[in-house]
């Protein structure tokens, strides 16, 4: 969660791994803040101090298909007033929330107005806010931004989210879950399939993933330190409806296999050159890409072609998928969320006769350390000293000492 400064209590980076099985939800994640050990009475002096017409929080434990978890409710006096985004700011600014956490707030609320001025074709400045400008969603956002501060999550994970099924009321009328907010929200974000009949993850929910969360995939390399689960209002036939959190210290990559969550893009080209492809595979690598292979393929009518293939980060999947489409004749990408198994590894340099070869070091066992030279940095040798790549490529593999390797 790199938005703002944190405050760092040691060397270590406290992050935490939000567990959206259920989805996620402004009072989930209150619930969750609060059972992880936010006091309730802090969230409450920081939302007394937007001066809202008697917002009062009220936490409870309760059993949701057996499991506990906590459940923070609104209450507040009815009001129908629909607020600009101005009018939040200046609510927040107004406030004695701490300047980390106003920051965290205004990011939320300012995603979540660029995602209605989308869907309803308007600026930002024009947006009413709805549901999202009610009382309890301002108090469920400020409330995250002062929990997540408290907690002093530097770095915030989250898993694949569910949205739901079906359809909802809101103030536009009928329309089909995910609301057109919330899509628009949760685009280039992964999303986990499910079967339920019911909102699992709102607008709110979705701006405070899109807007706080770093990296989304499986749980990082962490130790946790404490947990907290926090309760939709809903009870669910399928599964318990609630939102874990777990908050803990990072830890480096042991050497075990590192884990991440990345997208796949698979296109087929029959009428594209050689050449094209070869600037599309430059523009895709420039652009962020993990990893572009291309591979020879018979198509339909025994048309030779060739299988372009791209795996990048979710945040990259829309950039990725607009240069296919623009730099090649393809009619349809598909892509997926993959697992993805990396080596523990790090950049390293070593000495040769005729100077420095940079290269890469990887941990493939407990005491198995190899070293893989670097081409271009080989390149680089070979050419000014006039000797064959091979050359610089053994001297560089026989300078590596592995003893010298933390």
């Amino acid at each position: 969660m790199s938005r703002g400064t944190a405050p760092l209590e040691s060397e270590v980076m406290k992050i935490a791994y939000l567990d959206c099985a259920s989805g996620i939800s402004g009072d989930m994640m209150l619930g969750a803040l609060v059972d992880a050990g936010v006091e309730l009475s802090a969230l409450q002096q920081g939302i007394d101090s937007l001066d809202l017409p008697s917002c009062r929080l009220v936490a409870n434990e309760v059993t949701k298909r057996l499991f506990r978890a906590t459940q923070v409710t609104v209450e507040h006096e009815p009001e129908h007033a629909h607020r600009h985004l101005s009018d939040i700011v200046a609510l927040i600014e107004g406030s004695k929330l701490t300047p980390r956490q106003q920051d965290l707030a205004k990011q939320i609320f300012t995603r979540l107005g660029e995602a209605e001025a989308k869907v309803h074709g308007t600026t930002i400045e024009k947006v009413h806010f709805h549901e999202v400008g009610a009382v309890d969603s301002i108090a469920d956002i400020v409330g995250t931004a002062i929990g997540l501060d408290l907690l002093g999550v530097e770095r915030l994970h989250a898993s694949a989210v569910p949205t739901g099924r079906g359809t909802i009321e809101i103030a536009h009328g009928r329309c089909s879950v995910p609301a057109p907010a919330t899509v628009e929200l949760l685009t280039g974000i992964p999303l986990a399939a499910s079967e339920v009949e019911a909102e699992l993850t709102t607008p709110t929910g979705a701006a405070i993933l899109a807007t706080m969360v770093d990296q989304f995939g499986p749980l990082p390399n962490m130790t946790i330190r404490r947990t907290g689960i926090g309760s939709g209002q809903r009870d669910l036939e399928e599964q318990a409806n609630v939102l874990r959190l777990l908050v803990g210290d990072a830890t480096e990559a042991t050497d075990q296999d590192a884990s991440a969550e990345v997208f796949m893009l698979q296109t087929n080209l029959d009428d594209t050159t050689g050449e094209l492809v070869g600037y599309c595979t430059e523009q895709l690598f420039t652009a962020g890409a993990l990893d572009v292979t291309s591979q020879a393929i018979q198509m339909k009518k025994n048309r030779p072609g060739i299988l372009l293939t791209v795996i990048c980060e979710s945040a990259e999947l829309d950039t990725m998928r607009d240069i296919l489409i623009r730099e090649t004749s393809t009619l349809g990408i598909r892509y997926w969320s993959v697992a993805r198994h990396t080596l523990r590894r790090q950049v390293h340099e070593v000495s040769t006769p005729w100077g420095p070869v940079a290269g890469t070091v990887a941990w493939r066992g407990e005491h198995q350390i190899t070293f893989s030279p670097e081409y271009e940095s080989c390149r680089a040798v070979a050419q000014a000293e006039n000797l064959s790549l091979s050359r610089v490529y053994e001297a560089a593999q026989a300078a590596f000492d592995s003893d010298r390797i933390k």
